[in-house]
């Protein structure tokens, strides 16, 4: 066999390995080396795999595991698919990762001066013991279907945390000393400047994972002991385009369906930071987009493309603000316009005068409940007879983790809890929870659904906004006219099983 000449190449297909191949190559060194094994040959393992094959790697593979290997070619989606099919449950660790470094790399890595010298450092994170690492870290981010991975270093120590389904878990995490390596290489790929350090910068990061094309937005700030990164993965095969599939009750699907097929007015909706309100509004659009409308978004970010949608992004550093974008999209004759967020007196008034002029616009706000959106209006100066007349309708919300199917289980309702539910307690004293399975990662939650209140402007909202009252006697109308609370909305859902009260209790109020 001579390498650099041409390898036997397998036809495209899924690869099927028994159990006894599977194990002849440890999972650590498949990840290691994107390897994948096929069959056994007079004593020769032959090997799979999704590239050029460097002899020196091959012989670094051969002495780790121990046997002769020899290497044929797949498609590159085919050796990702295996690994995620075969040796996804035992993909190693971090400390395995850097288990089989050369001793070359190790010494590089602990070569204190390299760590602090810019020039050093930019080699550093070039170099292939880094690269495995970083890789390391997000591939597993992904595996495990987290949307957001914090590395963040402090005085003796580096903490590497997951959000899964809303709520961070601490993951291993790499040596201290590595910390200046790792955020290099972080940043490298994300396009920023290593060599600035004292400024928060922002970046994007494209990867494809097991087929998947994936986006990461990455963010680096600062902090006391160095800085600190967040990476949030945007992955458009996981992002619901779908009304019926968020959450909504029966109801309050009919009502929004009516709504949103107004010719003008706006609609706002309303939640924290990762309350799924770009989801909703993502659901919306790919609803009301057809041939026959034009749609225009103005976002900051544009975090999906939608085909079909006129997307522009806000640019602080040229002053391009959401004021301003929406001042040019209404010369460019929109039936529907989507404005990522209202945080200023300046956005509410084109916002509002859009909403006027025979355009239906969709915008976000930061408020704890819908009646809370008009009052933010009106704090934020905008006219009460504008705001009574232009917004249509408010749709707050919040995200709740589903109990896994595999592990859910009966529960019985607290003293405690039955005292924080007070009127909202469900007919009988049985819910449900997860106990924590394989499935799930031990947690006994897989997977988010919404929790939705609902709020169309009626006669009578119409009068309490225009006589400037405050948000609870908005509420109170609303829910004497048929309003379902969030609380309300997520009871029944923990009443019939999808989530716990655990959940419903930890993001709503009474």
């Amino acid at each position: 066999m001579k390498l650099g000449m041409e390898l036997e190449k397998l036809p495209p297909g899924q690869i099927e390995l028994p159990s006894e191949l599977v194990s002849a190559l440890p999972a650590r060194l498949a990840a290691r080396f994107r390897a994948i094994p096929v069959r056994w040959e007079d004593g020769t393992l032959l090997a799979a795999f999704a590239g050029p094959v460097d002899p020196q790697q091959l012989d670094l593979l051969r002495d780790l595991a121990g046997f002769k290997i020899h290497p044929v070619l797949a498609d590159p989606g085919d050796v990702e698919a295996a690994l995620e099919r075969y040796y996804r449950d035992d993909a190693g660790s971090v400390a395995a990762v850097l288990e089989d470094l050369d001793e070359t790399s190790l010494l590089m890595i602990r070569d204190e001066e390299k760590l602090s010298d810019l020039s050093g450092l930019e080699s550093l994170a070039n170099e292939a013991p880094i690269i495995r690492l970083v890789n390391y870290l997000l591939t597993q981010a992904i595996q495990y279907g987290a949307t957001d991975i914090h590395i963040e270093p402090f005085e003796d120590e580096i903490k590497v945390r997951y959000r899964l389904d809303g709520i961070l878990y601490e993951r291993e995490a790499p040596p201290r000393r590595l910390h200046p390596a790792v955020i290099s290489r972080i940043k490298l790929m994300a396009g920023m400047d290593i060599t600035e350090r004292r400024l928060p910068q922002d970046g994007r990061i494209r990867l494809r994972v097991n087929g998947a094309d994936l986006d990461l937005r990455v963010a680096v700030v600062p902090t006391l002991h160095g800085e600190s990164a967040v990476l949030r993965i945007l992955n458009r095969q996981t992002l619901l385009f779908s009304l019926e599939k968020l959450g909504f009750s029966d109801a309050n699907l009919m009502d929004f369906n009516r709504l949103i097929e107004r010719p003008h007015g706006m609609i706002l909706v309303t939640g924290p930071t990762g309350s799924g309100k770009t989801t909703t509004l993502y659901a919306v659009l790919s609803r009301l987009n057809t041939s026959v409308r034009k749609i225009i978004t103005i976002e900051d970010p544009v975090e999906y493309e939608l085909k079909g949608v006129n997307q522009i992004q806000v640019n602080h550093k040229l002053n391009f603000t959401f004021a301003q974008g929406v001042r040019t999209i209404v010369r460019h004759d929109p039936d529907v316009i989507l404005i990522g967020e209202i945080r200023d007196r300046e956005t509410a008034e084109v916002a509002i005068q859009s909403a006027l002029t025979g355009h239906l616009v969709f915008a976000t706000l930061h408020t704890n409940d819908a009646a809370g959106a008009f009052t933010r209006l009106l704090d934020m100066g905008a006219e009460e007879f504008l705001v009574a007349s232009t917004v249509i309708g408010v749709l707050a919300q919040r995200l709740v983790r589903r109990i896994c199917p595999a592990c859910r289980s009966e529960h019985r309702i607290t003293p405690a809890e039955a005292a924080q539910l007070g009127a909202d307690l469900p007919p009988h004293g049985v819910t449900h929870e997860g106990l924590g399975c394989p499935k799930c990662n031990q947690i006994g939650y897989r997977g988010q659904i919404g929790l939705f209140e609902f709020l169309p402007t009626t006669a009578g909202i119409e009068e309490l906004v225009m006589s400037r009252a405050n948000s609870n006697r908005l509420r109170e109308l609303a829910v004497t006219q048929g309003m379902a609370t969030l609380r309300r909305d997520g009871v029944a859902k923990a009443f019939t099983g999808v989530t716990s009260l655990g959940e419903v209790l930890r993001v709503t109020r009474d």
